[in-house]
């Protein structure tokens, strides 16, 4: 299994990370299962959306004993209300959800108390002003959630909550696919098939921009739907071409700030299928070729981090000084982390030659040499 950081919480998480729809199924018997096969794998990171209390029972169940073997992201304001799932904005249903979500989990804490499906700027509004952001702040201080994340679809939400309201993980969909869409705050806009019949280009740049901004702050991604659904697998793909698991993974673990996939578990095998993407080669791996031939859809111009342009004569990781320079970019400045992070590269772009190589195997056409030239006058060298 493969580690990364989550932002600059301090937790070092799986890049492969465990749904939890399956864990009902078979009568909650596959939650001990995904369970026992996540610990095999490596596997420690998991998302619990869902309030059904049957569901967190049998979590609760299959933690017993090795709970510091499993990093928690669980959600507050998903509560259970007559007997279905009900998203609250009502502080009072809210502390009783988590009082009964960590009694159930039979835990003391939550690595990631995550304020659950934020996909409005009223919705956000709502948080703020009805207590629920001073409620999981409150939660973090006496220590029964150690960091606040908050769910989202919209990037034009997720990057407010972001800025203004401290959020330190954050849970975003992220695919090929759905980084085409403009913000909305009617989430099934993302999944519809209309919206995939015109001609797009690139990368939406409120999303691009949104994952440029978590890397500048430290923010950690947590990615739901990097199958968008499975679409991406199937032969009825909304892209026209289908992707591999392992081209979703490496697609998604490519964006800035990103540290866990989290993957559908409806069986062991779908875990283990999704676990060889560590072991997988990087032609295995490899999502340009894909991206490229996608019907009505051109990313030229735009910079995957896919890696194609390598190896360089000059041995520069030209990924990275890219991404550095549009981190560096979108913030206007040159943060910290991001001037840090540039310094301890091998080789910089004051290293290009411009000798052009890179840009006859790019297969979006990007201007690398261009690239370069721009990455010396803002980092100086």
């Amino acid at each position: 299994m493969i580690y990364r950081e989550l932002g600059t919480t301090g937790l070092k998480v799986s890049v492969i990370g465990m749904g939890c729809e399956g864990f009902e199924e078979d009568d909650y018997a596959m939650c001990g299962r995904l369970f026992d096969s996540a610990q095999r794998l490596g596997v420690n990171y998991f998302d619990l959306y869902a309030s059904d209390p049957q569901m967190r029972a049998a979590v609760g169940k299959a933690l017993k004993g090795r709970r510091e073997q499993f990093i928690i992201q669980s959600h507050i304001c998903s509560v259970w209300k007559g007997g279905q799932y009900l998203r609250t904005r009502n502080l009072e249903e809210t502390k009783a959800g988590f009082e009964e979500m960590m009694r159930l989990l039979d835990t003391d804490y939550l690595d990631v108390g995550m304020i659950h499906y934020c996909d409005a700027m009223s919705d956000w509004e709502a948080i703020v002003n009805n207590g629920i952001l001073d409620f999981a702040r409150k939660l973090k201080e006496e220590g029964r959630i150690r960091h606040i994340g908050m769910s989202s679809h919209n990037p034009l939400v997720a990057e407010r909550a972001v800025v203004e309201g401290g959020i330190e993980v954050l849970m975003f969909s992220v695919n090929p696919c759905y980084d085409l869409q403009p913000a909305n705050e009617d989430v099934e806009e993302i999944w519809a098939d209309r919206n995939y019949t015109e001609h797009l280009t690139n990368m939406d740049p409120d999303r691009q921009r949104l994952y440029e901004i978590c890397q500048a702050r430290g923010v950690g991604i947590t990615v739901m739907k990097p199958f968008a659904g499975g679409e991406l697998l199937g032969s009825n793909q909304i892209a026209g071409v289908s992707l591999t698991v392992n081209q979703c993974i490496a697609y998604a673990l490519s964006r800035p700030a990103v540290a866990t996939a989290l993957c559908g578990t409806h069986s062991v095998q779908q875990l283990e299928e999704s676990a060889a993407y560590c072991d997988a080669s990087d032609e295995e791996k490899d999502y340009a070729a894909a991206l490229a031939s996608f019907p009505r859809v051109s990313w030229v111009g735009h910079c995957m981090y896919c890696s194609h342009c390598e190896p360089c004569p000059q041995r520069i990781d030209i990924a990275d000084v890219t991404k550095f320079l549009h981190l560096a970019k979108s913030q206007g400045r040159i943060p910290e982390t991001v001037r840090e992070h540039y310094a301890l590269l091998e080789r910089h772009a004051s290293d290009c030659i411009q000798c052009g190589a890179c840009e006859t195997r790019c297969p979006f056409g990007v201007a690398i040499r261009d690239n370069m030239k721009e990455a010396i006058q803002v980092f100086g060298y």
